[in-house]
């Protein structure tokens, strides 16, 4: 089985070609990215391609399968740039699966995608995939969702069509990477550990779900070796809510509007202070829990790792800036004193 990955080099695309690397299933992978790593991976052979300009078709010949990780989190404050890779992109990522007659494609989708909903209660994959409208990750997560449906109506009978939507994704190789996309270069790294965080907010729909990169790299290799079709929540326990982040950092509960923290997160965003606008905290607090029984009975995928041990990961891996050798990934990327993020204007160029 031969398989391309596109956007093989960030924190998802790392873990799933590793993971398909150790399948005897799979005899060669195909790693595309913007920018080339410095990451030796058996099986794995890199190629540099934009989405948005690269001959997609020619790249995707003689596959057996497409995995598309593609996405653009920043620049936060150029949505031009960032539909242009992650709708547009996506698009033509579609077109040349079928341009080039491969078997199965997979699709890297999100909990963001989902509209609004319970809290209190989990939810399956028929949920509406409408997004949260003030985010933009939301908004364009659900675009692709109804661009992926009618490329399904048209191929499906010949394509076999996977998405995943996973929950937040967290490792430690990846800490120096997320870092970058939403927290920016003023927060000091080694503070970021369970224990030295003092407060946790207290808002009631603070409750999200979390899974660790290596299983969600696992649930993209049984998408693409397994003969599945729909869509797969994917998500470990438990619920992250105020009251177990208080109880996995040691940190004491505050109460706290939500108004209040977004308006912090709007001031902070404009001031460019950090990276991340304020339709980040719409879709923590608007996207519903997700019941993950079809991923469990169907795909197989039993998570290796709780949520909180992939955060606690994340979090030893920001105090000690940890990484990997991609761009996206490495610590040195920001530059020293990660002074390439502030000429970037935090958020307003590609990370």
């Amino acid at each position: 089985m031969r398989v391309v990955v596109v956007g093989a080099t960030g924190n998802a695309g790392t873990s799933t070609v590793r993971a398909l690397s150790a399948d005897p299933q799979v005899e060669s992978i195909v790693g595309v990215a913007r920018r080339l790593p410095e990451l030796d991976i058996d099986k794995v052979e890199w190629r540099q391609g934009d989405i948005r300009t690269a001959d997609l078709a020619s790249i995707f010949s003689g596959a057996d399968a497409v995995v598309h990780l593609a996405w653009l989190i920043q620049p936060s404050r150029d949505l031009d740039t960032t539909r242009s890779v992650n709708v547009d992109g996506s698009a033509r990522v579609f077109r040349a699966v079928a341009e080039a007659n491969v078997p199965a494609l997979v699709y890297a989708s999100s909990v963001g995608a989902y509209s609004p909903g319970p809290k209190d209660r989990l939810v399956d994959e028929s949920w509406p995939t409408a997004g949260v409208k003030s985010s933009f990750y939301g908004r364009h997560k659900a675009e692709v969702e109804t661009i992926l449906d009618d490329f399904e109506a048209e191929h499906g009978e010949t394509i076999r069509v996977v998405r995943l939507r996973p929950g937040l994704i967290f490792k430690g190789g990846a800490a120096s990477g997320i870092r970058r996309l939403f927290i920016g270069p003023l927060a000091p790294s080694p503070l970021m550990r369970a224990g030295l965080i003092p407060l946790v907010p207290d808002i009631p729909r603070l409750r999200f779900q979390a899974v660790h990169s290596a299983d969600v790299g696992e649930a993209y290799r049984l998408a693409v070796t397994r003969e599945v079709r729909g869509a797969f929540n994917i998500a470990a326990d438990p619920v992250l809510d105020p009251a177990e982040l208080s109880r996995l950092l040691g940190a004491r509960r505050v109460r706290v509007p939500a108004r209040a923290l977004r308006a912090l997160a709007s001031a902070t965003w404009r001031l460019r202070l950090q990276p991340t606008p304020p339709g980040w905290l719409d879709l923590a607090l608007g996207t519903p829990l997700m019941n993950i029984t079809r991923a469990r009975e169907e795909l197989g995928w039993h998570p290796r790792h709780t949520s909180g041990q992939a955060l606690l990961e994340l979090l030893d891996g920001l105090s000690k800036s940890e990484g990997e050798p991609t761009p996206p990934l490495a610590p040195g990327t920001g530059g020293p004193l990660r002074v390439r993020e502030f000429l970037t204007g935090v958020g307003k160029k590609a990370a």
